[in-house]
């Protein structure tokens, strides 16, 4: 006769272990004997042992309990679906995993590869980590709401980051966020702003409703932004 200590440790898991598979079923507890105490049996470790096995295969608990009494041909189509739900599963574990490099990534979460190129373009440039992320909110609410326009913007945007003029007064809106409202150098902002809006090529429209959603997200929080585009 065996101890419940002496099972576990011949099946390789712990007591717990095994009173938990007494709870649910899938071992069946012995009678004590006179002074208390549970007596297992050979059976019960090879029991044990089968149950141990399935498991770290990562057969389901639910799924033990069939399996110890199936026939061959059904183990081995119990297996086989399993094993598919294995393999489905371990996808879903790599995806999760890029996920996770993604969201090291920090720039590139939410958005496409090539706004996160673009973000990285302002950070080069000496745009504050605080107007980067900005960019990055105003360009996640773009591929959300307005996918095909958020493609025209972008290409757009990146055309203007070629011009060290557009650079320079990004740098510019980038630096008045903490401005009063009232600040004295908005209007020189603002009108070297227009000048360059006047001899850039023509942007195709956006839809009103995104523009607008877009700049709020951009400047809800800078009084300064607000009043240069006024």
């Amino acid at each position: 006769m065996i101890t419940i200590g002496q099972l576990a440790r011949y099946a390789g898991v712990t007591v717990k272990a095994v009173r938990h598979y007494h709870k649910v079923g899938l071992l069946v507890e012995p009678e004590r004997d006179h002074s208390g105490y549970r007596r297992y049996t050979a059976r019960d470790a090879v029991d044990l042992v089968k149950i141990r096995t399935l498991a770290e295969a990562g057969v389901p608990l639910a799924r033990v309990k069939d399996l110890l009494v199936a026939g061959e041909e059904e183990f081995a189509a119990a297996i086989s679906e399993i094993d598919e739900a294995l393999r489905r599963r371990e996808e879903e574990i790599r995806l999760a995993r890029e996920r996770v490099v993604r969201l090291r990534a920090g720039n590139s979460l939410f958005v496409t590869p090539e706004v996160a190129s673009m973000l990285e373009t302002l950070r080069d440039m000496g745009v504050s980590e605080r107007g980067v992320r900005v960019e990055h909110e105003v360009w996640v609410l773009m591929r959300t709401v307005a996918p095909d326009e958020a493609a025209v913007w972008l290409a757009d945007k990146v055309d203007a980051l070629a011009d060290p003029e557009f650079r320079q007064i990004y740098l510019a809106h980038d630096e008045a966020f903490d401005y009063a409202p009232d600040d004295p150098r908005l209007p020189a902002l603002a009108a070297r702003t227009a000048a360059w809006l006047a001899r850039c090529p023509e942007v195709p429209a956006a839809d009103p409703e995104i523009s607008a959603l877009a700049l709020e997200a951009a400047g809800a929080s800078s009084p300064a932004w607000d009043a240069l585009r006024r």
